[in-house]
């Protein structure tokens, strides 16, 4: 399917991409040495829902985690001057949790380092180690693909989980993974994370956390590489309703060749509001995440950089003084939380410091702190999950983001190979 344009095959195509988030962010790196592109950002600044929070803070919008698989990820950051090892910290795969699980994988070849961790671990029984790597070998030799998907909860009553492996292990890897509770949650997604991360080489399964804020992580150099490269930036203008024209497309006046659309599905009615796409966009459903940063007078150190407490209100805690040297300042995060709609915000911060007083316990009251809540962080990856092709738009657009990937979570990896996706799509049917 060619994209109709007057200019002969070899001219670079005229494309505007609406959203700079990561996405967006990587259609454009993709597209800027062969395409002349214009990035439209509703905000001011770029990085989405992965970003610093742009009020001299210097907090972000949530914390993110990034593993060894995220090659998309890596690449790119090194494509626009990024040395990943400069702004992540690789961890080995450490699963700690004050009084239950406690899995260190050392670091020997995939998959020793698994086995031999899972060997090792401390809080279960020699049972619930058996049925877990079992359970994972079965996987395995499915080659991470299910007959027929299922909620990961359904699936894990089938591998005779125990329920204490599975709210030890089995819920805080699928909320931290899927941003979904496991009764709803799709277990072939969770094979697919399993297969990238744990299925492949020992590396692929490092937990690499960001050292510097998230704007820094990835936006800023990509905008400034994009930028250098030519590609003309527009902060701060909310297209709508872009047309399509048999030439291409035209935004806000302007004509283009082709448009590459990276925004959030309950965005997409605003810029296409014609599209027969959006009565479907109503199947999707999303989940919160809640961050909650305590700022301390005092330093304190946690006991990992990434720490769990059994029975705790936070899923993780992060001590931001190892990652980012911002001394005395803890991060707790909470993954598809329930029972907080409505919460007071100073109940949630008290909850919060007594799972910090677990870990420390002398700890005095918090100089300050802060809730970031992102009521819609990322879509349900529920069985069934709809998703659109990137061409679904009809010709001459293309659609990009996390919820575009079928069988990966609501991720920033997800949202970066969506936009390479894209942009290669493109460049294919200009050249058709």
């Amino acid at each position: 399917m060619a994209i109709g344009h007057n200019n002969p095959v070899s001219a670079r195509p005229r494309v505007a991409i609406v959203g700079a988030g990561w996405a967006g962010l990587a259609a454009a790196v993709e597209l800027a040495p062969r395409a002349d592109v214009t990035l439209f950002e509703a905000g001011r600044v770029a990085g989405g829902r992965a970003r610093a929070l742009g009020d001299g803070s210097g907090l972000d919008n949530g914390q993110h985690i990034l593993i060894g698989a995220y090659a998309e990820c890596l690449r790119l950051m090194r494509t626009v001057g990024l040395e990943p090892d400069s702004v992540l910290r690789r961890e080995p795969m450490n699963w700690i949790r004050l009084g239950g699980l406690q899995l260190r994988c050392p670091p020997l070849p995939a998959p020793w380092h698994v086995a031999l961790g899972l060997l090792m671990a401390k809080g279960l029984s020699i049972g619930s180690k058996l049925r877990l790597a079992w359970a994972l070998q079965k996987l395995r030799w499915q080659g991470w693909r299910l007959a027929e998907d299922l909620p990961v909860l359904g699936w894990l009553q089938q591998q005779r989980q125990s329920p204490v492996l599975i709210d030890e292990f089995w819920r805080p890897l699928v909320l931290s993974a899927l941003n979904t509770p496991p009764e709803r949650a799709s277990m072939q997604v969770l094979a697919t994370v399993l297969r990238d991360s744990l299925g492949a080489k020992r590396a692929a399964s490092d937990l690499l956390l960001p050292k510097v804020d998230l704007s820094t992580l990835f936006p800023n150099a990509a905008l400034a590489w994009l930028q250098a490269q030519g590609v003309a930036w527009r902060p701060g203008v909310r297209v709508r309703a872009l047309q399509a024209t048999k030439q291409g497309a035209v935004v806000q006046g302007e004509a283009f060749d082709a448009v590459i659309v990276a925004v959030a599905p309950y965005h997409l009615p605003l810029v296409l509001p014609e599209s027969p796409l959006v009565s479907r966009l109503q199947s999707l459903h999303y989940w919160p995440i809640y961050t909650v940063y305590l700022q301390f007078g005092q330093p304190l150190s946690l006991p990992q950089v990434m720490t769990g407490l059994r029975g705790g209100t936070a899923d993780w805690l992060f001590d931001r003084a190892a990652l980012t040297g911002e001394s005395g300042l803890v991060v707790a995060v909470l993954s598809a939380p329930s029972g907080l709609e409505g919460i007071d915000q100073q109940e949630l911060v008290r909850r919060v410091l007594v799972d910090v007083r677990r870990l420390v316990p002398q700890v005095a009251e918090p100089l300050s702190w802060r809730v970031v809540v992102e009521k819609r962080a990322t879509f349900a990856a529920e069985v069934g999950r709809w998703c659109p092709p990137l061409r679904a738009a009809g010709p001459g657009c293309y659609l990009a983001g996390d919820w575009l990937m079928p069988d990966y979570p609501a991720t920033l990896e997800g949202a970066v190979r969506s936009g390479v996706a894209a942009a290669r799509a493109l460049l294919a049917d200009y050249q058709s």
